[in-house]
């Protein structure tokens, strides 16, 4: 007679063929997770094209017309927007993949399953959010008759960079949510002072100039720096040179940071049915 064990804390090799098995759970939660968002509401999937398109306004306002920042040679528009969506994007699925484990607690402490389903599940979310608000930044280069250099090729790259970090971050945070739950306070604060502390809307070699190449190279230890010179180097291009350092801080910051996600959330997840 064979027996299914459905404890939490399985090896590691079953752990992850676990989680191919119950790959249509996955796709129910994402799925459930879009409706949600978009069911019943007056705008629907418009306000993943008026949320940047109203930050836009205010960080072009900020940053260009009262900072003075330096354009580079590209629409200022432009320049934000590119900084824009990354952060967004990073911002979104911190949110919604930290809160998922408590959301959906009712499902956790019935039944086994790899509750990594979960905080990915969020992310890809947050990943389709993303896709229909890059639809903004199109129409944003037709109306500048902008065309994107060759390096555009290279934009895969940094949109996988950003769902690293972005998956990273929200397994430490899901796991302390469960754990601690002040985190619910703690998020929105993080997901707002990073909006200013990140280059999302000035160029990040700013602090080359007034600080020098070594705070620079330091203020790349935040990983969603890479993430934003990625993207605006690939779509944009031109005279706005891609500092290597600074990336290849943020991709080890990144690696680091899903690693140890991994890691704490497996460390932890056993006990998640029982604290939550």
């Amino acid at each position: 007679m064979n027996k299914l064990i459905i404890e939490a804390g399985r090896t590691e090799r079953q752990y992850w063929r676990d989680l191919w098995q119950y790959r249509d759970l996955f796709y129910f939660l994402a799925w459930r997770d879009l409706l949600v968002r978009y069911k019943q509401t007056t705008v629907g999937i418009a306000w993943s094209l008026i949320r940047p398109f109203l930050t836009l306004v205010v960080l072009t306002v900020v940053f260009g017309k009262l900072g003075k920042m330096p354009s580079g040679g590209v629409p200022y528009p432009l320049l934000v927007l590119c900084g824009l969506l990354p952060w967004q994007f990073f911002s979104t699925a911190l949110s919604e993949s930290g809160n998922s484990l408590v959301t959906n607690s009712n499902l956790i402490s019935k039944i086994y399953f790899p509750r990594l389903i979960v905080p990915a599940s969020s992310v890809i979310t947050s990943f389709v959010d993303f896709l229909i608000s890059a639809v903004f930044l199109v129409i944003l280069m037709f109306w500048y008759h902008f065309v994107p250099p060759a390096t555009i090729l290279l934009l895969p790259f940094f949109v996988l960079l950003a769902l690293a970090a972005s998956f990273g971050a929200g397994l430490w945070i899901a796991a302390l949510m469960v754990e601690y739950r002040d985190f619910r306070f703690i998020v929105p604060f993080i997901v707002q002072f990073g909006l200013y502390v990140s280059p999302v809307g000035f160029w990040s070699s700013v602090v080359s100039t007034r600080y020098g190449d070594g705070y620079r190279l330091l203020y790349s230890l935040n990983p969603v720096v890479g993430v934003i010179d990625g993207f605006r180097w690939s779509i944009l291009g031109g005279e706005n040179a891609l500092y290597w350092p600074g990336l290849l801080t943020s991709v080890l910051g990144v690696a680091c940071l899903l690693t140890t996600g991994l890691w704490y959330f497996r460390k932890t997840e056993r006990t998640f049915a029982d604290v939550i």
